[in-house]
């Protein structure tokens, strides 16, 4: 098929394993030769059955409609792709039937189930709108035969289709159930390909599936997609949906055009398009990723005013950037006024608040928080009880940090690398480095990776307490898992050498980091200069 060949051209994604690491970004607009007229579907027949195929094919069937399968049993090394097709082909108006002998053949013999074969089944699950079997079909053929190594594999699928459309006497709906497959399995060449292909035959998705396809690019962080892809629906004029425009708006947030997100948020109702809850969640979140709070507060005064009722995730959002900034009275004014109105707080909520409180060295009011939560019935987390540790920790409560820690095992719950971080800021904070250097040993020990502000804490310890031999053990540490240190750490550690006369110590730790290339940028001519 010439036509799909060219068409491939259309989509510039990396063909990669998972396609999830796209840096080109989509072309969807036609070739030079693109023809406006789509081109006519194929009048592909099958050849009749003759003969002992045909009392084969009728024997077969008599026995599928009767469910004697264990006749067909006896009969099943006589199966081959051509009988199959016939029979599918007699039983396409009984969908059940159908699925059932395919499936059959597929724990018989799933060799025989050709590309052909599962193109049928296809059309015949579609047309009766079974479209969650039909896209289960496909997902597992595109898993167990559409390789790395067969980069056709795509192609050959849809044409596959387009060559039985006719004698199924299918619908679009088939070709729309394998482009949403590829969308939801993050097949995204595969998906734009899919598409391309469809319009060169006059076929468009449903807006469904355009939204199962922008969701999947969202999931992936590539909003720039998003957009491209959107301006192609309207192109098409496939009418977007309230759940399309949301996806664009969230696209438009996250590439940072708040401006942009907030025209496509009013165009909505130009659009005949309903604004709902996840609309101003999603310009409430693109506010607060801005530092804009006060702008969410405004937006979701409005969506009060226009009868959409907030619900948990914006009330979240706002006590989550109002944390962050550090207001922490009008989060907790936020979070009265939830429960005043009864949306009910969540795992999420108290997490958020007892953070914000930790953070701002209130670790009595994060306390209280929490045994709200629990005499609430709100099932606490990892994120949870982390919050509160830490909290206590940068106050220098480590007995009572060390408490929370011996509860988690009660709630089967499992320390994270956050865990540990906390507690090592809590013997920090008593200077204690000796103890914070064995709680990171436990911490690697239990498969956790420290990160380099941990690495950071760690020596600055030890250096307060004049320990540079200590500070220079963790440094070793921090390098052996090739995480660089910044300037200000080394200077500390080298002005700690050089005055406790220590220099042959100096001189090897400078020789280690320049083998390693570890070494800040400009550090040389800092250290040439002092």
């Amino acid at each position: 098929m010439k036509n799909l060949s060219q068409l491939r051209r259309l989509s510039t994604f990396l063909n990669t394993t998972t396609e999830t690491h796209l840096k080109n970004p989509i072309d969807f607009s036609s070739p030079i030769n693109y023809k406006k007229t789509p081109i006519s579907l194929p009048h592909r027949t099958m050849p009749a059955a003759k003969g002992q195929d045909l009392d084969f094919i009728n024997i077969a069937h008599s026995h599928l409609i009767h469910s004697e399968w264990d006749k067909l049993n006896k009969l099943a090394s006589g199966f081959t792709p051509f009988r199959i097709k016939h029979i599918l082909l007699k039983t396409r108006k009984d969908y059940v039937l159908s699925l059932q002998l395919f499936n059959w053949v597929d724990l018989t013999n799933s060799q025989l189930n050709t590309l052909d074969v599962v193109s049928i089944i296809l059309h015949i699950l579609t047309k009766n709108r079974k479209f969650k079997s039909a896209e289960s079909i496909l997902r597992r053929t595109i898993e167990t035969r559409g390789g790395v190594s067969d980069m056709d594999f795509p192609r050959k699928v849809f044409e596959a289709l387009v060559y039985s459309y006719r004698m199924c006497e299918s619908s679009p709906r088939a070709f729309d159930s394998l482009f949403k497959t590829h969308a939801h399995m993050n097949k995204f060449r595969n998906a734009s390909d899919s598409f391309c292909w469809m319009k060169e035959y006059g076929f468009y998705p449903t807006v469904e599936s355009c939204n199962a396809y922008l969701s999947a690019l969202n999931g992936m962080g590539r909003g720039d997609i998003v957009l491209a892809f959107y301006k192609e629906m309207r192109r098409c004029k496939i009418s977007p949906n309230v759940y399309t425009v949301n996806m664009v708006i969230r696209a438009y947030c996250k590439l940072g055009k708040l401006e942009t997100a907030v025209e496509v948020f009013k165009e909505m109702e130009g659009l005949g398009l309903v604004r709902n809850v996840v609309s101003y969640n999603t310009m409430i979140a693109g506010y607060c990723s801005k530092g804009l709070s006060s702008s969410g507060l405004k937006l979701k005064n409005t969506m009060e005013k226009n009868g959409v009722r907030p619900n948990e995730v914006t009330y979240n959002t706002l006590m989550n950037a109002l944390c962050k900034e550090g207001k922490l009275y009008e989060a907790n004014k936020l979070f009265k006024e939830m429960r005043s109105v009864n949306v009910v707080p969540t795992t999420v909520t108290y997490n958020t608040l007892i953070s914000g409180y930790s953070e701002t060295g209130n670790s009595e009011m994060g306390i209280r928080l929490f045994e709200e939560m629990s005499a609430s019935g709100v099932k606490a987390d990892i994120l949870t009880y982390n919050a509160v540790i830490m909290g206590l920790c940068k106050e220098g409560k480590t007995k009572k940090a060390a408490y929370m820690v011996k509860e988690l095992d009660k709630e089967k719950l499992v320390p994270n690398s956050s865990t540990f971080a906390a507690l090592i800021t809590g013997q920090c904070v008593r200077d204690n480095a000796d103890r914070a250097f064995q709680i990171y040993k436990s911490m690697v020990r239990s498969g956790c990776g420290p990160n380099g502000a941990t690495f950071k804490m760690i020596i600055s310890a030890f250096v307060k307490n004049g320990d540079y031999e200590g500070a220079l053990q963790v440094l070793r540490e921090m390098m052996g898992r090739a995480i660089a240190p910044d300037s200000d750490t080394l200077s500390s550690i080298f002005d700690g050498l050089g005055k406790s006369g220590k220099v042959d110590l100096a001189v090897d730790l400078w020789s280690e980091i320049e083998s390693q290339r570890l070494m800040p940028e400009g550090f040389v001519k800092t250290m040439i200069g002092s």
